[in-house]
């Protein structure tokens, strides 16, 4: 995404936790900030990708947080994938220091943060995403503004739990066919032909097939996100029993020492609970 905003010719300023991880963006012609405070003196508007919801806290509001420099009228969008309820928390006080959050959770994985089309799913004021569109373009094919803080969060928990569902599916089909000594592959050029079409059938089947899963999306930030998804069903009463199960089946991956494996890896687990033999070590991508 960084890199999307420099080709753009965006002049930028980056904050990395870890100092060493800023160093590309400073080869490419970006300035390195000391803190987030700094950044901010220098900034009206700052794009956040942070691992949780702690760590975006403490981005935004510790001692020398984005929010004791942020300008009123400034603007943070936030790209992280954290729970909806802190969103509106954090955006309520910025909002009292005049500052705006947008949460803007993308969709799209690595390789459309590398070819700027991701997409982005809103929550915030739509005058202060007006201000940010062009900037948020660099990196974004759509942008869509889904309603007041805290939703793009909730539409972003949507996103996963139907992703999760139409792998899960792929991956039960698999097993399937693999039981009944059928081609994995046969069958999905078959399936590939009819209504089972499906973004996970055309692109993490054949990955699944050859046992390839480099990441991608890692294992432990997809539970991260079903967690949040199945929290924030919790929270008002509903229940997500396809989630549930993908969940745990992530869950038994990342607590086998995958965690760091492509998430699509989890159909091995589906696999394993039939009684197949699965690898130990992925092949090369």
């Amino acid at each position: 995404m960084a890199r999307c905003l420099l080709a753009k010719g965006f002049s930028l300023q980056v904050f990395a936790r870890r100092p060493e991880a800023a160093q590309t963006f400073v080869d490419a012609g970006a300035h390195v900030a000391a803190s987030p405070a700094e950044l901010a003196q220098a900034c009206g508007i700052v794009i956040l990708s942070l691992p949780d919801a702690a760590a975006v806290e403490q981005v935004l509001f510790a001692s020398d947080g984005l929010a004791t420099a942020l300008q009123p009228g400034s603007c943070v969008v936030d790209t992280s994938t954290i729970a909806a309820t802190p969103a509106r928390e954090f955006a309520e006080r910025l909002r009292q220091r005049g500052v705006w959050l947008l949460d803007a959770p993308v969709s799209g994985g690595q390789q459309g943060a590398e070819a700027g089309t991701l997409g982005c799913m809103v929550g915030g004021s739509a005058a202060a995403l007006a201000a940010c569109r062009q900037v948020m373009e660099a990196f974004c094919k759509t942008i869509t503004h889904v309603g007041a803080s805290g939703a793009g969060q909730t539409v972003k928990a949507c996103n996963q739990v139907a992703v999760a569902g139409a792998l899960m599916g792929v991956a039960d089909a698999i097993a399937l066919a693999k039981a009944q000594g059928l081609d994995p592959a046969l069958m999905r050029e078959v399936l590939m032909g009819g209504t089972a079409k499906s973004f996970p059938l055309e692109r993490h089947a054949p990955r699944i097939i050859g046992n390839s899963f480099t990441p991608g999306f890692r294992a432990r930030l997809m539970r991260k996100d079903l967690r949040l998804a199945l929290d924030t069903a919790r929270a008002v009463g509903a229940t997500l029993p396809t989630a549930t199960v993908a969940e745990q089946l992530l869950d038994a991956m990342c607590e086998s020492g995958r965690a760091d494996w492509d998430w699509c890896a989890v159909a091995l687990e589906v696999q394993r609970l039939s009684g197949m033999d699965i690898p130990d070590t992925p092949e090369p991508s």
